[in-house]
């Protein structure tokens, strides 16, 4: 019997993990088997973790970013053979990438830019694929570099997921991108990736924004902090704008805040492919193989932040313990087998 290693969240609530050997699962018909290479973390697993968001089911291990090797596939798969090098962030039902094995369906998985090292690839899809379903799916801004330019403002533009919606939007818009950013290394961050202005989010937003010229925005995508951020927000967006968020506010938002403008107001969650099984879950193929040749044309870069090495226990913890201060600049990695 064939098992491997893997990292299951030992106590629920509590950031803390424990090796364990599990035997290969089965596939189902359109399911790839991947030899998990390198891992990358998100906040989705520290919130995991520590019981902030639920899964769907009881399944103890996490992660959900990955690049390796497909190793064996499923009798539908039709995108993928064996030896294809790939990059996914799987599915939020299914056991997750903290592993050297993993089963994932082809419809979420693209192929690894030839041009990144499995690390480097590894940081990418979940933020890619946030990113680019918040601008593109969400908020629509057109992806016409000839249309006049309109404003983007990204809240928390950081981390990983800022770090992507930055040079998405640099890359495949004609858009003007304001980045929030409240310290130095920060600031530097969004800079080198290519946003057009940054301003302080500790600050208030409309000021900020006539300081650099600017009355209002046509866009906002905000990444975190959209409980204490919600008011500024509303006071800086333009009539008829759109705003798009990832966070998880644990109190109901005030939406009359934005009625008088008639904005609309959306959530991007890039499990909802997956977990219900949508007519249009292989848009997440498509899109992270457009993402892959963006990186391999020197478009897109990866937005590694840190590298602490091989996955362990050890590792695994501190990793979330990073994520939980919301202050991780681009995204932590590691290897499965260094």
């Amino acid at each position: 019997m064939f098992t491997f290693k893997a990292f299951y969240n030992e106590n629920k609530n509590q950031i803390s993990f424990k090796k364990t050997e599990e035997e290969l699962p089965k596939l189902n018909s359109k399911d790839l088997l991947v030899k998990i290479e390198a891992v990358s973390l998100n906040p989705v697993d520290f919130k995991v973790a520590s019981g902030l968001l639920n899964k769907p089911n009881d399944q103890k291990t996490l992660g959900w970013d990955a690049s390796g090797i497909v190793v064996k596939v499923g009798s539908e798969v039709k995108n993928f053979k064996i030896g294809d090098h790939v990059y996914y962030a799987g599915a939020i039902d299914r056991p997750g990438s903290n592993s050297e094995y993993q089963v994932v369906d082809e419809r979420i998985v693209g192929q690894k830019p030839k041009s990144l090292t499995f690390k480097e690839a590894a940081a990418l899809p979940l933020t890619a694929i946030t990113a680019y379903e918040a601008l593109f799916t969400q908020l629509q801004i057109s992806k016409n570099i000839s249309d006049k330019p309109k404003k983007v403002l990204l809240v928390g533009a950081a981390g990983g997921v800022g770090s992507i919606a930055i040079q998405l939007l640099k890359s495949l818009t004609s858009s003007i991108v304001i980045a929030t950013a409240s310290r130095k290394e920060s600031e530097d961050w969004v800079k080198s990736l290519g946003a057009d202005y940054v301003i302080n989010h500790n600050n208030d937003f409309l000021k900020e924004l006539n300081r650099i010229g600017f009355q209002d925005v046509d866009y906002i995508f905000c990444i975190n902090g959209l409980e204490s951020h919600f008011e500024n927000m509303a006071n800086s967006i333009k009539t008829f704008g759109k705003i798009v968020t990832i966070d998880d506010p644990v109190n109901p938002l005030n939406m009359m805040l934005l009625k008088m403008k008639s904005v609309s107001f959306s959530w991007e969650f890039m499990f909802t492919h997956s977990l219900y099984q949508t007519e249009d879950m292989i848009s997440q193929h498509k899109l992270l193989n457009e993402v892959s040749q963006l990186v391999d044309l020197n478009k897109i870069k990866t937005t590694i932040g840190l590298d602490l090495g091989i996955m362990n226990e050890v590792n695994l913890e501190k990793s979330h313990e990073l994520l939980k201060t919301q202050k991780t600049i681009g995204k932590i990695v590691l290897g499965v087998n260094e």
